[in-house]
């Protein structure tokens, strides 16, 4: 199950990157619910993600360090 939330996360994200805020809001969920190896995922797929999006460039600083 663990493993499927690191993707289910991404669908979602995904889903939401019209809105910049929305995206936002459901990242800082997702922060909530994952384990620090699962946030690690998610910053190397965000990271590509947002690569050529300027409006949610500044997303992958949301991540803890």
């Amino acid at each position: 199950m663990r493993g499927t939330m690191v993707a289910y996360t991404k669908t979602i994200l995904e889903r939401v990157s019209f809105d910049p805020k929305l995206f936002r809001k459901e990242l800082e969920k997702a922060i909530k619910v994952l384990l620090p190896y699962e946030i690690e995922q998610l910053r190397e797929w965000l990271t590509q993600f947002v690569h050529g999006k300027p409006e949610l460039s500044d997303c992958p600083n949301l991540l803890p360090a």
